[in-house]
């Protein structure tokens, strides 16, 4: 950072900055880690001598804590893809079933916000349609934490509940869908760069308007761009420097929205994985009647304290997820 030069690329400034953020969270991480165990060690060799067991009970939570640590940084260990480390954006959509399915949608609002406040990450609702009576049409989060996109990634599908709808007058059983939908929060701002060895320069003769003077010099210019075989030309001005500079315009334009549309492209691709939010296609089920339970039915993981769940007590079943998916690396996530 103290090189000289280093700020005059703001762009590769940034993305050093970036990494070094990571690599010191690592290895603060690592040296808690590292403490913590050598207090334990201390604590243990006190407990040995007479009039130790009164540390007893400060061991077993210190042992416990550390465990959870270990999990916890062992968890993000496996957060390696590129678009873990960003944002999340999370949108919530109902399934059939009018307000029992729109309420459903909001308690799942709720889960994740209060599971994103337990691991200290901001949240901002974006974008919300109500229902008409309770509940929500659809709702969109941003999530801004270490990681957020590649912990939530793990939430994306269908998600079932089964319980006696409060909405029904005869207290029957219902069971509602809802679909939760996570993609990485990337940068609108897409910065072209050209380098002038993907291109090649070319000068004519004008055809077009201009009298005799462009028909006797080489004034207009076509330009290719050989990676991707994008062809612009420009003609209008006698000066073939202006012709030049109106056709790198025009060619800056082209790669602006060539880059847009493969983004466009990649969402569309993500969205596509998307599954009916109907039976048979949820990743988890929510069951309150007749008995108590969480099931995700992608690791077999269950949970018997629904309310704890609901509260935002989820990382079992992200972790469950996630150690699958490295267990497996070469078979497809089954909600895609």
């Amino acid at each position: 950072m103290e090189a000289q030069g280093f700020w005059e690329n703001a762009e590769a400034a940034q993305s050093l900055m970036k990494e070094k953020t990571a690599l010191q969270n690592s290895i603060a991480s690592w040296e808690s880690l590292n403490k913590a165990s050598e207090d334990l060690s201390v604590m243990l060799e006190l407990s040995s001598e007479e009039g130790g067991e009164a540390l007893a009970a400060d061991i077993d939570a210190g042992m416990q804590k550390l465990a959870h640590d270990v999990d916890s940084s062992e968890l993000e260990l496996m957060l390696a893809d590129e678009n873990d480390r960003l944002n999340a954006i999370l949108t919530i959509h109902p399934g059939a079933g009018g307000t029992e399915s729109q309420d459903w949608a909001e308690m799942l609002l709720r889960m994740y916000l209060r599971w994103a406040e337990r691991r200290g990450f901001r949240t901002d609702v974006i974008d919300s349609l109500p229902g008409e009576e309770a509940g929500l049409k659809s709702v969109t989060v941003e999530v801004t934490g270490r990681n957020a996109f590649g912990y939530l990634k793990a939430e994306a599908g269908v998600h079932r509940l089964v319980r006696i709808s409060p909405f029904d007058a005869n207290k029957r059983r219902h069971t509602s869908f809802a679909s939760v939908f996570v993609y990485p929060e990337v940068e609108d701002d897409v910065k072209i760069e050209i380098d002038e060895k993907d291109l090649r320069i070319d000068t004519y003769r004008s055809s077009g308007a201009g009298g005799q003077h462009v028909n006797k010099t080489s004034s207009a210019i076509r330009i290719t761009h050989i990676p991707t075989g994008i062809v612009v030309q420009c003609q209008d001005e006698r000066s073939q420097f202006k012709n030049k500079d109106k056709a790198f315009k025009v060619l800056r334009s082209r790669l602006y929205d060539l880059e847009i549309k493969k983004k466009e492209a990649e969402r569309d691709k993500i969205n596509s994985e998307k599954k009916d939010i109907a039976w048979g296609s949820q990743i988890r089920s929510y069951v309150f009647m007749p008995y108590q339970m969480v099931k995700d039915h992608r690791t077999g993981r269950e949970v018997g304290n629904i309310n704890a769940v609901m509260d935002g007590d989820i990382d079992g079943f992200i972790e469950a997820y996630l150690l699958g998916r490295r267990a497996q690396p070469g078979e497809k996530d089954v909600d895609e």
